[in-house]
């Protein structure tokens, strides 16, 4: 029940925002408002069982696996299962499943495999981070340095889908296994700062796919593809409406079951060679597996054939207005509340608040995460109204956020970049996504490269209002002492320690 009220909670807000826009400039056909209806039940019903199996399931199976790889003390095995997790949980991800889906002239297989290798990569990169103890913050801007400078050698049709990919692989299975991983990681450490770096994994496992994809770029020239507009259901009466979601869900079936998988493969190779738990958890881990499967099913059916046609037609409405400029302060608000509806941003929340024993709240942690998506998706289609390129909104976006670095602590940092993966799941990627592109088309503008890069933009703004948090936390409470506990720290070891 206290699953179900905080999925009611995240939820109500988006279906109200909608309902009004449905009622005022935007109307749509009462067949498209009735599967809006239907999936937003879904979509409760589906959070609540996530967030639920996330806690019984996930979370201790990516904290055991993770220890026991670390405490094999064999880098090997550390570098090879971080490999394989990345790559399998990545190709699994049903965020990157809807993006790949709608980026025309590119074969799915081909973008799904670029971006895997690229999470599978830095997972492997972010591991040994933590190992070896290195700072996250140089770490971090090193690495979006490289980004923005093969970002001059890309075709601009590629740029916004590589952007968009690493907002969409940091979804609802790739992030609780992640973060849990970092937790088990840091769990055979005895230093201080273990704790702290167990975030971070999230924000290096979204930048892989964003050098995979500019790879892919440069290999595979220009995008020659049409864009296929999100097709319009068209319902009769309550029995068709339900069998247009019934005959979905063998789809989502089979994608949430592939996604399980590797993680229960590994897991089960675990338990049998290493980890050897009591039947008792055994059996608390299977029901959670079971409720996390329900959930997305539920969860995934409800935002792709409920969502994802309304975002669409009540974008081409406003596009094709005369003051289409509202669409603006509409997506300020809507991905203001819409971000409380992601499951993997309930999973950061509760894990940060974990760690840090409630020293951060959680409210002003959320209320940091939507102001930064809020402003990101009004940027969003700012772009979309005006064609502006995105580099000129992403590099100086990405440079206030590699600043802030230096000022705010350490722990922030890693849950800022973490928050910008979680931020863009797969509401964002079937609800913003199809709003913009619809947008787009009302305008007359170039889908591929203007409304696409609406998942990055969503991804980039909370890197910088959650820092900001940081530096408020910073100055505000005993500041002295945090200063020379930070200095101490960097003398000692490089400067990874709570500071707040």
């Amino acid at each position: 029940m206290e699953k179900l009220k905080e999925s009611i909670s995240s939820v109500l807000p988006v279906t109200g925002i909608v309902f009004l826009l449905c009622f005022t400039i935007s109307p749509v056909p009462n067949d498209l408002l009735m599967g809006f209806v239907l999936g937003a039940v879904m979509l409760i019903l589906g959070m609540g069982l996530f967030t639920l199996g996330t806690d019984l399931a996930m979370t201790p199976i990516g904290n055991h696996v993770g220890s026991a790889v670390t405490k094999s003390r064999s880098v090997w095995m550390i570098v090879l299962v971080s490999l394989l997790v990345g790559v399998f949980i990545t190709m699994s991800e049903p965020d990157l499943q809807v993006l790949a889906e709608q980026v025309p002239g590119i074969p799915n297989m081909t973008l799904i495999l670029a971006v895997a290798v690229g999470v599978g990569f830095f997972l492997v990169v972010a591991m040994l981070r933590m190992l070896l103890r290195i700072k996250l913050s140089h770490l971090l801007i090193a690495v979006y340095l490289f980004v923005f400078l093969l970002a001059r050698f890309v075709p601009r049709e590629f740029l916004s889908v590589a952007f968009d990919s690493g907002g969409v692989t940091t979804g609802p299975m790739t992030v609780p296994f992640i973060m849990a991983l970092g937790v088990g990681v840091a769990a055979i450490r005895s230093d201080s700062n273990a704790e702290n770096d167990s975030f971070g994994l999230v924000a290096l496992c979204s930048a892989g796919p964003i050098i995979a994809v500019l790879v892919l770029g440069i290999v595979y020239g220009d995008v020659a593809g049409t864009y296929v507009p999100v097709a319009m259901p068209q319902i009769a009466d309550s029995k068709e409406l339900w069998l247009l979601f019934l005959t979905a869900f063998p789809k989502y079936l089979k994608e949430v079951a592939l996604a399980l998988c590797p993680i229960l493969v590994f897991f089960l190779l675990f338990q049998v060679t290493k980890l050897h738990l009591p039947k008792g958890e055994l059996i608390k881990i299977c029901v959670g597996l079971v409720y996390t499967y329900v959930g997305l099913v539920l969860f995934l059916t409800g935002v792709n054939v409920g969502f994802m046609p309304v975002g669409s037609f009540i974008g081409q409405l406003i596009g094709g207005m005369s003051h289409n400029w509202i669409i603006i302060p509409i997506g300020m608000v809507i991905g203001y509340f819409l971000v409380a509806a992601e499951p993997a941003v309930h999973v950061l929340n509760r894990q940060v608040y974990t760690i840090t024993a409630g020293s951060i709240p959680q409210k002003a942690l959320s209320t940091s995460l939507s102001i930064g998506v809020s402003i990101s998706v009004g940027l969003a289609m700012l772009r979309v109204l005006t064609g502006l390129p995105i580099l000129y909104l992403l590099v100086p976006g990405y440079l206030l956020a590699g600043v802030l670095t230096f000022f705010s602590p350490p722990l922030f940092t890693a849950i800022a970049f973490d928050s910008g993966g979680v931020a863009s799941g797969p509401m964002t990627a079937t609800f913003l996504l199809p709003l913009a592109m619809g947008t787009c088309s009302g305008v007359g503008g170039n889908v591929v490269v203007d409304a696409f890069g609406v998942v990055a933009m969503v991804a980039m703004t909370p890197l910088i209002t959650i820092q900001l948090l940081g530096i408020y936390h910073k100055y505000r409470f005993r500041p002295e002492e945090v200063q020379e506990e930070e200095a101490a720290s960097e003398d000692e070891d490089g400067g990874d320690i709570i500071t707040f």
